[in-house]
């Protein structure tokens, strides 16, 4: 009886293990680049229920799937170009993060196969195919139940112009689709059914943090995906600001987002879908700008500095901004990459931000500087200064009055809360 349960026990331990294998995203190697992948796709989906072991989607039975529920949202994450083969670093991030965040169908699209090449062209050409593929996918779970309202889409890099792709197919209905710093090479300058559209979902936002083109092994490339898994993590808000241009940003004429009250200014990466309502009647894509710190969670606590000064003559030049709070811990502010030109009885705005949040502002520390090496110290004769909170605009502005800046030379000061002077 011993050597027989010995056996039973045996044989029901090698069966638990393969029962317990999970599929996994496909694992290739820069020899695969180097000779070319043919293209396969796979659909790997996550839910609460199984988020540590992948359930893969049969391409012609999805209903067959024990885990898929299509009364939930469907999220599917769209990579990009694999020059080297290797799984994206971030894929599990963004699988933990995603499900911690909301109860949903997870589908990781794995077409490493077909992305992984030397050669970006033939990647581009298969971004169509999978674009099919997926149509074949939510085709299925439409059947079965689902809403395009619920479909969500985000694509990294090529994945983001799948999406558009999937979304044309369904003539703009899909819930959402976020790109994630859409690939430039053979998209950008092409009509709008070649690449990722506005028209392409009922809420199409794009987060650009490679504007000099594609460079696969740069940060500024990747950068995107961390910002968006940053946003998850509900740590703070990296709040953006709607404007023209980043250098009517920078100056300030775009920080008061008056047009978007009561729910103030957008925020980057998974909520932003919160100001769909407010973004979808504007005639044209809404472009919002925004900085970060150069570590995660990203955010930046930006306030704007609004100056007027009395000099007869035109001054032009940056203004430093430390802040500190009662404790005694500071926090300094970068200077400004576009000098201002300060007139007389003209008010100048600048944005300025810091790395940290300081509630309840003890002293305030000014630097005037033209950056010039040679020549007379300048003086900047202030009539009044403002400081007021942009991520949080209930707190009290604070002011100074009637102070003079010598240049390259500190000046701190308690401010006053500008009520107190009837600012």
């Amino acid at each position: 009886m011993l050597k027989l349960c010995f056996f039973i026990c045996l044989i029901y331990w090698v069966k638990s293990d393969e029962e317990q294998k999970c599929p996994e995203f496909t694992d290739l190697n820069i020899g695969n680049a180097l000779s070319g992948t043919e293209l396969h796709v796979q659909l790997l989906l996550y839910t609460r229920e199984n988020q540590n072991c992948s359930e893969r989607l049969i391409e012609h039975n999805v209903t067959a799937s024990e885990y898929l529920n299509t009364t939930k949202k469907i999220v599917f994450v769209i990579h990009g170009f694999r020059p080297t083969g290797s799984p994206p670093a971030w894929l599990g991030d963004m699988k933990k993060l995603l499900l911690s965040s909301e109860d949903i169908n997870l589908i990781i699209v794995d077409w490493n196969r077909g992305a992984t090449t030397v050669n970006y062209i033939t990647a581009v050409e298969n971004c169509r195919k999978v674009a099919e593929i997926l149509k074949n996918y939510v085709d299925q779970m439409l059947v079965d139940g689902a809403s395009l309202d619920s479909v969500y889409m985000i694509g990294v890099s090529l994945g983001a112009h799948i999406a558009g792709f999937v979304g044309q197919k369904y003539n703009g209905k899909l819930g959402r689709i976020t790109g994630l710093d859409p690939a430039g090479p053979s998209f950008t300058g092409e009509p709008p059914e070649q690449r990722l559209d506005p028209t392409d979902a009922q809420f199409v936002d794009v987060i650009h943090s490679d504007t000099d083109g594609l460079h696969y092994f740069k940060c500024d490339h990747q950068r995107s995906v961390f910002l968006f898994l940053s946003s998850l993590k509900t740590k703070c808000d990296i709040i953006t600001y709607p404007c023209d241009s980043y250098l009517d940003y920078k100056r300030g004429k775009c920080v008061d987002c008056d047009a978007f009250q009561p729910m103030s200014c957008p925020v980057l990466g998974y909520h932003a879908d919160r100001w769909k309502k407010l973004l979808i009647p504007y005639s044209s894509p809404t472009k919002a700008y925004f900085d970060t710190s150069d570590q995660d969670p990203f955010c930046m606590y930006n306030y704007l500095l609004d100056i007027t000064t009395w000099n007869k003559s035109i001054r032009r030049g940056f203004i430093k901004v430390k802040i500190t709070d009662y404790a005694g811990n500071t926090v300094e502010s970068q200077m400004n990459s576009e000098a201002s030109t300060f007139q007389q009885y003209k008010r100048v705005k600048i944005l300025t931000g810091f790395h940290q949040d300081i509630e309840k502002i003890a002293k305030i520390s000014l630097t005037f500087s033209t950056k010039t090496l040679i020549g007379p110290k300048h003086k900047l004769r202030i009539l009044q200064m403002k400081l007021k909170s942009l991520n949080n605009p209930n707190r009290l502005q604070l002011c100074r009055y009637d102070f003079v800046l010598m240049e390259n030379t500190e000046l701190t000061f308690k401010p006053i809360p500008c009520s107190e002077r009837g600012a």
